[in-house]
């Protein structure tokens, strides 16, 4: 990681100070750029918290009912209501806390205190008191607390995972005195970053909110209220239902009295209606469904900065990636040698790294030198001539074992015009050049020539050899491509390579055997005349622009796909604004590109996406497995609340009942249907709705089927001459375990925690109904055996065609064409 200085903050790179700066300095400094509050978050109180747990309609239906019951002179049925709001609060602490946790868990590797060099002596001040400037000492397994570049240290390692994701050491340098320009990634110390070796003086540049990791946590914290428009859809449909619920409330309480049942009876019968039917679940499962996706997604080193793409990210269907630093390394490689009749591979390379230039941390001689042997013995560089876009070329004098050499790389057509080759060998060595560029290398040639001054020639020189150099492709890319494929999507490159280069390389990534590739110039021309249809098939875009780059994924929408598009320099910030989903490089990537994306790779690492793909998939397919289960148990306990007292039998659900069933409702629904992602292989895709015709098809009739249960052995219980306490007991279990089976069916009991649900609720019907004393604190009449197991059984049965809910295909394996 490196970063660039700004014009306003070079003179605290240039402080040459040793004491570092006066408290007077500081205090300016800290008006001008601010101080080092990097994690800044303002814990909610539990006022706030119990604010918002007040706004849940169940907390007010038992404080009210509860209230009657003690006027009434119900002690009992009082304690027992009033002791289940407990756990309904203590679930919204815990689900509060949860989300304040994952917050407040971002500070969790930085620094809380700093030595720093004030007026001439170091002192230890909190870390949020440092400012741009200062200058502070850090020890071995310390944090750094802000970014600063290193003036002093030696044998320095840093663990910079917590930004890149890499586990190994990072080897830090102290900044040369007198350096010019922006120092380079060994110089740099970053915020949320540890000292794992040595100890390093550090001039701080970047502090608080500016701090890379500071970025991040402003990323993680600025957009989590933002509404996702599945949840103003859900919102929509609470409103409706409440609507609904509530006219039907007012219709059974008037019938009620109508029946002469009396005022507390209309009002109970009203009253347990509204808190079965009012669909407070669904906000709820959502709103935690979201949270878990944002923290998952992290966990796979993918930042989500706004939640529309934990739905979005799940639907995707093409995905626009950039080559460098994505799909491969990043890394310039020595990958092939080709030298020419007469010339071992060693002095090839000897002289390509001699017309290289030590320093200039170009990747291509980086590359170059990391192999290169040592210039000869005795020889001694007399002039250089370095390359420029207009010249293609970089020439080096060399004085060696008493000759004056000229040797020269660069771009292939350029050193072979400097050279005296005839038609034949012109030809070989075209027909050579062709064949390593086409395997995906960038190509240099190399030549030399005898000289009697140390101006640059222009010609005569003798071809040495072409040096392939290659950018590995990253591992495991062609896997996860692969899984892309099998699972729906679309990949296309967009690169600024030769076409060539560019298709050598989406066939090793495994986009197709043999891939489509057209140029940027001649994408737009086809996407000016009206066609869309070759996006179809489309696998690389090259020597692409970033305006192409933007009407490729205008072109993508228009076509109804669902496209992610990846960037991380400001050429890329269009695109990124563009695309459904915008990915920055979070090691690479620039802040503007950072800051307009949707979610920031914080490996850079085309893998990554796809991980998060799955995991998009897995949520989406939890969410509709949870929202189902909400349907199907509430359709039975909505429609038997309201029908069976509207029928003239008594009231089927006694509030206690109503709150039985709410506490296993509710963690059954939001923690029941926690699966994790086991890859995206097999992962359907989403589609715009949330459930298709089969899947509402199947709720609906389940939920019918559950109501039938319920109400009619309730009705016959009745009929048979068992008091309506004995029918409405049996009712109930009958309707706790159709929950217990629908949660078993809809989840697979893959997870321990449904196990754990679906085992209590019926564990807890068994013990409840069986033993007389909990019976009666729960306003239930005991049952023999029989008639606990016809009734669980009924329920049981009645929900099994739940089961039908995953009768369809996991996934769909469409795919026009096969990878090689």
């Amino acid at each position: 990681m490196k970063r660039e200085v700004p014009e306003e903050r070079r003179a605290l790179l240039r402080a040459e100070d040793p004491t570092g700066i006066g408290q007077a300095q500081a205090a300016q400094l800290a008006a001008r750029f601010g101080t080092n509050r990097i994690a800044e978050h303002r814990a909610r109180s539990v006022g706030e918290i119990a604010g918002d747990t007040a706004r849940d309609p169940m907390l007010w239906f038992l404080a009210a009912t509860s209230l009657i019951f003690a006027l009434l002179g119900e002690w009992t049925d009082t304690v027992v209501l009033l002791l289940a709001i407990v756990p309904l609060v203590g679930m919204d602490f815990y689900l509060h806390r949860r989300t304040e946790a994952s917050v407040q868990g971002l500070s969790s590797a930085l620094a809380t205190h700093a030595r720093v060099m004030r007026d001439g002596q170091e002192r230890q001040v909190p870390a949020n008191e440092l400012v741009p400037g200062d200058l502070v000492r850090v020890r071995t397994g310390e944090p750094f607390p802000a970014d600063g570049v290193i003036l002093a240290g030696g044998k320095l390692q840093a663990d910079e995972s917590s930004l890149s994701g890499e586990a190994y050491p990072v080897p830090k340098t102290p900044l040369p005195a007198g350096a010019q320009g922006d120092p380079e990634e060994q110089h740099w110390a970053f915020a949320g970053t540890r000292l794992l070796t040595g100890e390093a003086q550090v001039r701080l540049i970047f502090t608080g909110g500016d701090t890379l990791y500071g970025e991040i946590v402003r990323a993680a914290t600025a957009t989590r209220n933002e509404r996702t428009p599945l949840q103003g859809d859900v919102a929509r449909l609470v409103r409706a239902l409440i609507v609904i619920a509530l006219a039907i409330c007012l219709l059974l309480a008037a019938v009620r009295l109508y029946q002469g049942h009396g005022l507390i009876d209309a009002f109970l019968s009203a009253a347990v209606l509204a808190v079965a039917a009012i669909p407070e679940e669904f906000p709820v499962v959502l709103t935690f469904f979201l949270g878990v996706g944002v923290y998952r997604l992290a966990q796979h080193k993918a930042l989500v900065r706004r939640a529309v793409v934990v739905e979005n990210i799940g639907r995707l269907s093409v995905i626009c990636s950039d080559k460098t630093g994505t799909i491969t390394e990043g890394v310039l490689r020595l990958h092939e040698l080709r030298p020419a009749s007469g010339i071992t591979q060693e002095r090839l390379l000897e002289m390509a790294a001699m017309a290289s230039r030590p320093g200039s941390h170009d990747p291509l001689d980086e590359a170059l030198l990391a192999e290169a042997p040592p210039a000869p013995a005795g020889s001694r560089l007399l002039a250089s001539y370095p390359f420029t876009e207009a010249r293609r070329r970089e020439v080096a004098i060399w004085e060696e074992t008493g000759q004056t050499i000229a040797v020269a790389k660069g771009a292939p057509e350029t050193i072979l015009q400097l050279c005296s080759l005839g038609a034949e060998e012109r030809e070989r060595r075209d027909g050579k050049l062709a064949a390593m560029s086409a395997s995906g290398q960038k190509v240099i040639a190399c030549a030399r020539r005898n000289v009697a001054t140390t101006a640059e020639p222009e010609g005569g020189f003798s071809f040495t050899g072409f040096i392939g150099i290659a950018d590995p492709l990253r591992e495991g890319v062609r896997q996860a491509v692969e899984d892309a494929r099998q699972a729906g999507i679309q990949t296309v490159m967009v690169t600024g390579d030769h076409p060539q280069t560019a298709q050598a390389i989406a066939r090793e990534a495994g986009l197709a055997a043999d891939p489509v590739v057209l140029s940027g110039d001649e994408m737009e021309a086809r996407l000016g005349q009206g066609d869309r249809a070759f996006l179809d098939s489309l696998d690389v875009v090259a020597r692409a622009t970033p305006a192409q780059k933007v009407l490729l994924v205008e072109a993508m929408r228009e076509s109804g796909r669902i496209s992610a598009v990846t960037g991380d320099g400001v050429n890329d910030v269009p695109a990124l604004k563009t695309a459904d989903i915008g990915i920055a490089m979070g090691r690479r990537g620039t802040q503007s590109a950072r800051e307009v994306a949707a979610i920031v790779l914080m490996d850079d690492n085309f893998g990554t996406i796809v991980r998060a793909i799955a995991e998009g998939r897995q949520l989406f397919r939890n969410l509709t497995r949870s929202f189902a289960f909400l349907l199907m148990v509430h359709i039975p306990l909505v429609t038997t609340a309201a029908l069976i007292p509207l029928l003239g039998y008594p009231l089927l659900y006694l509030p206690i009942h109503i709150v039985i069933l709410e506490l296993l409702i509710h963690p059954a629904a939001i923690l029941g249907f926690q699966q994790l992602p086991d890859g995206l292989k097999g992962r359907r895709k989403i589609g715009k709705g949330f459930f298709d015709k089969a899947e509402t098809a199947v709720i609906i009739g389940t939920g019918i089927l559950v109501t039938i249960a319920v109400a009619a052995l309730f009705i016959v219980v009745v009929g048979s001459g068992e008091p309506p306490e004995h029918a409405r007991t049996m009712a109930l279990i009958c309707l706790i375990a159709a929950l217990a089976t629908l949660l078993a069916v809809l989840t697979g009991l893959r997870g321990r925690t449904s196990r754990t649900i679906a085992a209590a609720a019926l564990v807890f019907s068994f013990a409840a109904t069986l033993a007389p004393v909990p019976a009666g604190w729960l306003d239930l009449h005991p049952l023999n055996l029989p008639d606990w197991l016809t009734a669980a059984g009924t329920g049981i049965a009645a929900s099994l065609p739940g089961l039908l809910f995953h009768a369809k295909p996991a996934g769909h394996r469409k795919s026009a064409r096969k990878a090689g």
